[in-house]
């Protein structure tokens, strides 16, 4: 197994479900760009529920999944989905894919350079890898609400950036440090509604940023942090994150 430590966050598919099932849903745009045909070998880096995956299955392409959690992973094999369960950190194929696609999980991963070699060796000449992630200044204020929040509460913060959100420059870096060459890459400004609110969100993601707040502090800090990010309420439209988007394809030379 990997040494590289995950971003300290336990999933629940049925949480996620509840609280992020938007992330799948606003992936329609990303399925358009990878194109998948008929009979082509696709790996879903990050399948999570694998509720996008199904839909990338209904192109006609050999899809399997890669993840990491495993109550993830069981709710991606119930919808059908061939599930490798590891850590992307650790190879997943040598020549195997024409593609490798990725919806909302590249920034969860430590040694971005490293899983960027490892899809790079799992793709065949003249594959691609066709992505989106948080990119630079994705939920920023969310963040610093966060980061403000624990210092308020006497807490240690993460030593350690939790996401990745690189910029359109440092991205095309890496994926050329790799052997890709970049056909298109760009940050994309999206406002994003929630659909249980900033409370349903921070119940979802920030897991990592209280790991080392005691249990009976975390309400308060959460609760702290809801204040600081009034500026994210419409009234009429309610909780609206913060969310820039990096999309990109990269080939494998032939």
């Amino acid at each position: 197994m990997s040494e590289t430590p995950v971003a300290g966050q336990a999933w629940s598919a049925q949480g996620y479900a509840r609280d992020a099932g938007f992330v799948p849903a606003l992936g329609a745009p990303l399925l358009a760009l990878l194109n998948a045909r008929p009979g082509e070998q696709v790996l879903d880096l990050g399948c999570g529920d694998g509720v996008l995956t199904a839909r990338l299955m209904e192109t006609g392409a050999q899809v399997t999944g890669l993840e990491p959690d495993p109550d993830m992973a069981r709710a991606a094999r119930a919808r059908g989905v061939q599930v490798i369960e590891q850590d992307a950190h650790d190879p997943f194929g040598a020549g195997a894919y024409d593609a490798v696609f990725s919806n909302a999980a590249l920034h969860w991963m430590r040694d971005a350079p490293r899983v960027l070699a490892n899809a790079f060796a799992a793709l065949r000449p003249g594959g691609r890898l066709v992505a989106e992630q948080g990119g630079f200044g994705n939920v920023a204020a969310v963040v610093t609400a966060l980061m403000a929040a624990l210092e308020a509460g006497g807490h240690k913060a993460p030593a350690r950036p939790v996401w990745d959100f690189p910029s359109v420059t440092g991205q095309r870096a890496r994926l050329q440090a790799a052997g890709f060459a970049v056909e298109q890459i760009a940050l994309i400004p999206r406002p994003t509604p929630l659909p249980t609110g900033i409370e349903g969100w921070l119940a979802t993601f920030a897991g990592p940023f209280l790991a080392a707040v005691p249990e009976a502090a975390r309400e308060g800090v959460l609760a702290d942090c809801t204040r600081r990010l009034g500026a994210l309420y419409d009234p009429h439209e309610g909780w609206i994150a913060d969310y820039m988007r990096l999309r990109f394809v990269a080939r494998k030379p032939a």
